[in-house]
């Protein structure tokens, strides 16, 4: 049986040294940040999947340790000891197959008749690694709800558990004007029965609130919000495994439904497998963007500022939606800055990395409309996605 343990007893049961998994997402563990606070382990570094605007982890720093991250954090930039890896979900899972972590710090529900401890709906990584981690340490957390799809970790497979409540971590990106304007345009392009995958923020959400009306859809997607409840309650999802995702994030009420039959939380092995998304017929991916340029390449990472995230699993899923009725859609508003900031932009005025390529894009919607970028030469690619522009930016545009 592992030892139950206070937060400050961590340090008895964390190595000094080697690579630690450390659960985020909303599944991040205030026993553990509390754990952590004032221990010295400066040879260590931890990794996870950091969410921006959701997980505040500059406090891992404080322990002298180092920090492997994928997205990038405010707190994390300039810091000599963040290591940013800005790659793909299939290639961090070729990372951490490389990379394999000695330690893993999660948070997971109470165990069930069998014994077994559910990762409730913050699967993630974790699933995937479990295997070759000498030290696991669990926070058990009566508030985690437990989730079907991943068997989840026996109980005595932790060398220690702590034992306290904590809500979980919750998101609500609200919606606006420009967003419903775009979700309209965009649920115009999807049919009945697709099957659907959704980035984060805003945008997404706002697409797949819109789709309520439509029937036999399903999800498949790395990450659901409040939007797959609302459709799974709205009729719209079919009625056979309509919900396959690897982590949520959202309010309240979806942390409530997650544990029932419909959704079920599966590692990236799954969810972001290229084979496995190659195979599902009719794929939409719907993903938001920073600035669209007028040869079709997605910018999603960086600003004028630096880097504000990651690659995440938007390539993963374009590459797995290429074929077989797949449409890959990115979402955006027309401007920013109340409309001083265009975000369609000419290809010299763009700034950061291409996250996905020109052809890794079908259509780019905003709140003026849709533009089909299939088959069409660069000029009328041009003319489509100034078409779409906001109206006061279209001439400098067309320079």
């Amino acid at each position: 049986m592992p030892a139950r343990i206070s937060p400050e007893e961590l340090g008895r049961f964390l190595p000094e040294t080697g690579l630690c998994w450390i659960g985020g997402c909303s599944g991040e563990s205030g026993a553990f940040r509390e754990g952590l606070s004032g221990l010295s382990r400066p040879g260590l570094t931890f990794t996870s999947i950091f969410v921006p605007g959701l997980n505040r982890a500059g406090y891992l720093l404080e322990t002298g340790a180092k920090v492997t991250t994928f997205f990038m954090l405010p707190e994390f930039i300039g810091q000599a000891r963040v290591d940013f890896l800005p790659l793909p979900y299939r290639e961090i899972r070729l990372w951490l197959a490389r990379n394999p972590p000695s330690a893993m710090l999660v948070m997971v529900s109470p165990p069930d008749a069998e014994g077994m401890c559910s990762l409730g709906p913050v699967t993630d990584f974790a699933a995937d690694i479990l295997s070759g981690c000498e030290t696991v340490i669990g926070h058990v957390n009566p508030l985690m709800p437990a989730t079907r799809g991943t068997p989840g970790i026996p109980h005595d497979r932790f060398a220690a558990v702590i034992e306290v409540p904590q809500e979980l971590g919750t998101q609500d990106p609200g919606s606006d004007p420009v967003a419903e304007a775009i979700a309209r345009h965009a649920a115009a392009l999807i049919p009945d029965g697709a099957t659907l995958q959704a980035g984060i923020g805003r945008i997404p959400e706002a697409v797949l609130r819109g789709l309520t009306a439509k029937r036999d859809l399903a999800i498949h997607s790395g990450l659901i919000g409040d939007s797959t409840l609302h459709l799974l309650d709205a009729g719209a999802l079919r009625a056979d495994s309509p919900i396959t995702a690897g982590v949520a994030i959202g309010t309240r009420a979806l942390y409530d439904a997650v544990s029932r039959p419909a959704f079920g939380f599966h590692p990236p092995s799954v969810t972001h497998d290229l084979a496995r998304l190659a195979a599902i017929r009719g794929l939409v991916t719907i993903n938001s963007a920073i600035e669209v340029d007028l040869d079709g390449q997605v910018r999603a990472e960086a600003t004028l500022k630096g880097p504000i995230s990651g690659p995440g699993g938007a390539s993963d899923f374009a590459a797995g939606a290429r074929g077989d009725g797949g449409l890959r859609i990115i979402a955006l508003p027309a401007s920013a800055a109340r409309g001083a900031v265009s975000r369609i932009v000419r290809v010299a005025d763009a700034c950061g990395p291409v996250s996905l390529g020109r052809f890794d894009t079908d259509v780019v919607v905003t709140e003026h409309g849709a533009a089909d970028l299939r088959c069409l030469s660069p000029d009328a690619r041009r003319a489509a996605l100034i078409a779409i522009a906001a109206p006061e930016h279209r001439a400098a545009l067309s320079l």
